[in-house]
């Protein structure tokens, strides 16, 4: 075998390469003859495939081969696996042989459906084959099972008129809450940018009423256009035209009023005026069509007549296996044989194992005897558990735990061992599954309700109740909630979290009870059934009853909570889960939702954990999705040709330290290429697939990393979208942040507080790679810092600088404006910073908007991890608040002490706000500890929170460490600025 080449991208992503440039392959026959040619790598599978056949016309044996169209290549890919290229429309530069080396082979029947295989494997960046390899009987049925619901569902699309489609696809996002005091400030009036589609009038103002429905702003836009044209000018009529949100894939339809439309009501917000485009129907038809045509090529070509299915084998008789174990026991011949190494020659070996259901232990710890060798250690023993087989609940789970105990200290030790530990808990948790879906029905009785507690008790179950769900309940609290359960449910449903803490889920009694009183119980508000899909909860039927809670959830709620969602598959004990059927349901309802629900199971595809979970419902959700996965494909390829960019850039600057100007050079000669061009083209935006890119991008270096592109958005002309592209970079948890402090701002929005904040787009769309949105007109203070200083040590104090370019970008009423909205926006992320603890807050983490928009960067260090050096803290302030922040709030005056109260009322408002919805906060930081996130692995960092909220503590009290903590980070506000001198002096540029 010849060497593997050391650096991939020397053949695929070279450095000065166009697209002319040939790469020699060899051709393997099926005939046995074997052709070397030179081809152009960017060329497409099928045009190679047509050089290839015009170049075997001159060799022996042509005429065998017969017509080309029954003929594919395979080749093996950069994983070493065997791949067959259905999909000729992929470019060779794209498909990355790992030599190049390409088999030619006879075309099974089924070629759409292969096709769609491939494509589905490819996007998801795990071949079908994989899974189909997987002798996993829960894998065959949950595929088989989403391929029949989802060509089902293709079906009845492929039966819907173009109107429904357009309503199924890109449904109008509707606001929530009041809107009384909007309209107030407004007059009941609203300015509207009009634009035409496809035609030569630029734009209008439209003068309407909020209450106006979009029915009638399309009547008022038709009557303009008219105006504007002349009488002789055919526009058609209203039924001829949709409106779409200007610069976006959003629709309004007629039968919603503006006022209700989520964009309209955020343009309020925002005092902007919303921009919005008639559509000609012959446009969205032409879309409509395609997507159409799409499904019909691949569900045309199936047979039409399934197989039916095998009759049900007949079961014998099976024996109660409860009266010959009472007891449960691991017998010493389901490990027939385990291997392990010894630390040295007088350790002894033991083995402890416990059964748990969620974090919960069941039943005493197993304890084996010691086991001693010279070399190694085999375990061949019987453990027996104290408890009934009839008493374990479904979910339970079986956990080993090691130890080397030496001879003479006695000192146990943990070592690991994975495949045991793995091997062992899928065995027995198997065989739990088998005998309680066997006797479940016999040995679980119903129960009566028991008697109501008293005035006493309800006041002490009041007040366990109304704890953090970090708090810890002793075993009385846990009998007198099981024993005031009914009290509980008429009087505190969302309390079902710690009930669920107090059942004995050893006692099959008490779960038959559980059982029956989830029938019973109220329906939970979404926001406090998310909390019954943490670890602590594996119940089936109390995951699926939080499942029933969220069906509740509008779009925009459940793209809010998608990144816990996602996660917290990884405790569905099976891939046919609740959970997993609901998401899929709701994204290919939306294509919004499915877009970002792709992308949060595509970045983690790379964990083995998870791989094969997620990789079942992405299939199942490209199956149901067919027009989507093109969309998708292309995005991926995109992401690919970025990597390979900044990848080349790496290893030029690590071999060759070439110069900056050389490297730029050579990346701007890569992106030339034809397949950089294509693909980096007519590409809607991962972070907001309403968004269509276009043109060719510009990309600015930033120390040779991240890249920074440049687009211009296709759907409003002269609009330029700004996207930085991070490799090497875990944005996790940046994307966490965010999704908080986007909450956040909700909550704030919910209680009539618009704190202007800017959380911008941020998403992981692979291992340690991903995109961040650029927020337009900004720049960090840092920057703006420096530029009003001749001395970048002196920058960091000069406290005029930050209002001086505020008067430069604006004057007069647009100047009262800035501050305002830097005011605001000031308050809310000290409210945030400090509740989230958000550390690392140098000048060039904080930015501020030429509209006076405040707004921080770049979340690294979070729950109060805050930098150190040399063992001391470099930040010694709750939050951020430097003296010409206050100048900025007081307008350059000293003496604005009501400027300065209303700031400081702002921040002690949405304080008290975040505080309502505290259980929320920890829930959702909970529900991600599985995540792998740096600094969030465990309840202890969790514990950040409760302190800065104050959890368990009155409003008042809460209030009073407030505002201490405000008091003290005006007061420390110096060291703050020395942070800033140092940064500055060390980043000169």
């Amino acid at each position: 075998m010849p060497p593997a080449k050391t650096d991939q991208l020397d053949l695929w992503a070279e450095s000065g390469l166009d697209g002319d440039v040939q790469v020699m392959v060899d051709f393997l026959l099926p005939t046995g003859i074997y052709i070397q040619m030179e081809v152009p790598r960017e060329s497409t599978i099928q045009h190679i495939k047509l050089l290839l056949w015009k170049e075997a016309q001159t060799y022996p044996l042509f005429s065998l081969l017969g017509e080309m169209e029954g003929h594919m290549f395979e080749c093996v890919n950069q994983a070493a696996v065997h791949e067959e290229l259905e999909d000729e429309t992929r470019r060779l530069c794209d498909v990355r042989p790992f030599l190049p080396v390409l088999k030619l082979i006879t075309r099974n029947c089924g070629r759409a459906e292969r096709i769609l295989d491939s494509k589905i494997g490819v996007l998801i960046g795990k071949g079908l084959h994989e899974l189909d390899a997987l002798q996993d009987q829960q894998v065959k049925d949950f595929r088989s099972k989403m391929k029949r619901i989802s060509e089902e569902k293709m079906q009845r699309m492929q039966l819907m008129s173009c109107g429904e489609w357009l309503r199924s696809c890109y449904s109008t996002q509707l606001g929530t809450g009041s809107l009384e005091n909007l309209i107030d400030k407004h007059e009941g009036v609203i300015k509207i940018t009009m634009h035409y589609d496809q035609s030569q009038v630029c734009s209008v103002i439209l003068v309407l009423s909020l209450h106006c429905t979009v029915t009638e702003l399309m009547d008022q836009a038709l009557k303009k256009w008219q105006t504007t044209h002349g009488p002789e000018e055919d526009i058609g009529t209203r039924s001829d035209y949709v409106l779409r949100v200007s610069g976006r894939f959003e629709f309004l339809f007629e039968d919603h009023p503006l006022n209700q439309c989520k964009y309209i009501r955020d343009c309020l917000l925002a005092n902007e005026s919303p921009h919005l485009t008639l559509v000609h129907c012959d446009v969205v038809k032409a879309m409509f069509e395609k997507e159409i045509s799409t499904i019909g090529s691949v569900l045309a070509r199936k047979t039409s007549n399934p197989p039916l299915p095998l009759p049900p084998k007949k079961r014998p008789p099976t024996v109660s296996t409860l009266s010959v174990f009472p007891a449960l026991q691991l017998i010493k011949g389901v490990p027939s044989f385990v291997h392990l190494a010894a630390p040295n020659s007088n350790a002894k070996i033991q083995v402890r194992a416990g059964l748990f259901h969620g974090t919960e232990l069941l039943c005493k710890t197993a304890v084996s005897s010691e086991s001693s060798s010279r070399s190694e250690h085999v375990w061949n023993k019987t453990l027996e558990f104290d408890i009934a087989v009839c008493d374990l609940p479904r979910m339970a789970r079986l956990c080993f735990a090691i130890y080397a105990v030496m001879d003479k200290v006695k000192k146990q030790r943990s070592t690991k061992n994975t495949h045991l530990n793995k091997y062992q808990t899928i065995l027995l948790k198997l065989t739990v599954l088998c005998v309680m879906g066997d006797y479940q029905n016999n040995i679980w009785g119903s129960h009566a309700p028991q008697g109501r507690g008293g005035k006493k008790f309800y006041i002490e179950l009041k007040e366990i109740m109304e704890r953090d769900p970090l708090s810890q309940l002793c075993e009385n609290e846990k009998d007198l909630i099981w024993t005031l359960r009914y009290d509980c449910r008429e009087n505190f449903p969302q309390s079902l979290p710690k009930l669920l803490l107090s059942v004995k889920w050893s006692k099959h009694e008490d779960m038959a009870q559980l059982q029956a009183l989830l029938q019973i119980w109220p329906k939970l508000s979404p926001r406090d059934a998310l909390e019954l899909l943490d670890f602590n909860y594996p119940d089936q039927y109390v995951r699926e009853f939080a499942v029933i809670c969220l069906r509740d959830m509008s779009d925009d709620e459940l793209l809010q909570y998608l990144l816990q969602l996602v996660q917290v598959l990884r405790y569905e004990p099976y891939y046919d889960c609740a959970l997993s059927r609901f998401l899929l349901e709701r994204a290919q309802s939306s294509r919004k939702i499915g877009h970002f629900l792709f992308w949060h199971l595509r970045s983690e595809m790379y964990m083995p954990a998870v791989s094969v979970h997620f990789a079942l419902i992405l299939e199942a959700y490209c199956r149901g999705c067919i027009p989507h996965i093109e969309v998708l494909k292309k995005q991926v390829e995109a992401l690919n040709k970025l990597k390979a960019v900044s990848e080349l850039i790496k290893l030029g600057t690590i071999k060759t330290k070439t110069k900056q100007a050389h490297l730029k050079e050579a990346m701007m000669t890569c992106l030339r290429q034809t397949g950089f061009i294509e693909t980096l083209s007519d590409l809607q935006s991962p972070l907001n697939p309403n968004i269509l890119l276009a043109g060719r991008c510009k990309y600015m270096d930033s120390k040779m990393k991240p890249l920074w592109i440049v687009y211009n958005n296709k759907l409003l002309g002269g609009d330029t979208v700004g996207i930085i592209f991070k490799n090497g970079d875990d944005l996790r948890q940046d994307m966490l942040t965010l999704q908080i402090l986007r909450l956040m701002d909700l909550l704030w929005k919910e209680a009539n507080l618009d704190l202007r904040i800017v959380p911008y787009g941020c998403l992981a769309t692979g291992d340690h790679s991903g995109l961040i949105e650029v927020v337009s007109s900004a720049d960090t203070i840092a920057n703006i810092q420096k530029t009003s200083s001749n001395m970048a040590a002196a920058a960091a104090f000069n406290k005029d600088a930050l209002l001086n370019w505020l008067k430069d970008k604006n004057s007069g009423d647009a100047l009262d404006k800035a501050i305002e909205e830097f005011t605001l926006s000031c308050a809310g992320y000290c409210v945030a910073t400090y509740v989230l603890g958000i550390g690392d807050r140098h000048s060039d983490n904080i930015m501020v908007r030429s509209t006076g928009q405040l707004f921080h960067i770049d979340f690294g260090h979070i729950l109060g991890n805050f930098k150190s050096k040399f063992g001391i803290k470099r930040e010694r302030v709750p939050f951020i608040l430097t003296h010409d922040f206050i100048h900025v709030i007081q307008q350059g005056k000293t003496g604005n002490t009501e400027k300065f109260g209303n700031f400081r009322q702002y921040c002690e408002e949405a304080y008290l706000i975040l505080r309502k919805n505290g259980n929320l906060f920890i829930t959702l930081f909970a529900l991600m500890l599985t995540a792998g996130l740096p600094e969030l692995t465990s309840v202890k960092d969790i514990q950040y929170l409760k302190d800065s909220l104050a959890l368990g503590k009155t409003d008042e009290e809460a209030l009073k460490q407030f505002r201490q903590k405000f008091d003290e980070a005006l007061r420390e506000s110096w060291t703050t600025k020395v942070n800033w001198m140092a940064h500055i002096v060390a980043h000169p540029s």
